[in-house]
């Protein structure tokens, strides 16, 4: 199985930083696409940002100019770094990977625990 181990997040400031990581260990044979997703209170979760295997990056319009996603693979790790923060921001940001435990297993998602990013105005 793989494991997700999410860090980073805590309380900012409007204008802030704060900066997200996320650890994959575990029985890992080869992680595809990583990204982050966020949930805040009363809402559907969503995309925030995803990196593919290639270093191709998408990213939700809310969160363009002010967010970067980039990912460690010799540390299979992604992260996320969060620059001017918004209100709008707070949620519970969800690390995500597309991975495989070994060469002849199905690709599989997996999900991290949550991490709680409140951003104060």
């Amino acid at each position: 199985q793989v494991q997700l181990v999410e860090s980073g997040g805590g309380l900012a400031q409007a204008g802030g930083s704060l900066r997200l990581s996320c650890a994959a260990s575990g029985t890992i044979f080869s992680i595809n696409a990583m990204g982050w997703y966020r949930q805040a209170p009363g809402k559907q979760r969503e995309l925030v940002a995803t990196i593919e295997g290639d270093g191709y990056t998408n990213y939700v319009d809310s969160v363009k100019g002010r967010f970067t996603i980039s990912r460690d693979n010799a540390k299979n790790t992604v992260y996320l770094q969060m620059n001017s923060l918004k209100p709008e921001d707070t949620a519970v940001y969800y690390c995500n990977v597309w991975g495989k435990t070994t060469k002849w297993a199905f690709w599989d998602t997996y999900w991290g625990q949550g991490t709680q990013v409140t951003v104060s105005s």
